[in-house]
């Protein structure tokens, strides 16, 4: 029973510590161009000549 008085707050301060870590990423813009990567891939740009 005493572990309980352990694990708890660690598993609380873990899950404080992801959801301040996914604010972050929506603080700083990290979710604003979600296409943007998925059709990069699959255009393929001919800017670099082959010497």
């Amino acid at each position: 029973m005493i572990d309980f008085f352990f694990l708890v707050p660690i598993a609380i301060g873990l899950g404080l510590a992801g959801l301040a870590s996914f604010m972050w990423t929506l603080k700083n813009d990290q979710y604003d161009d979600l296409e943007g990567a998925a059709e990069r891939i699959l255009f393929e740009q001919n800017d670099q000549r082959i010497l």
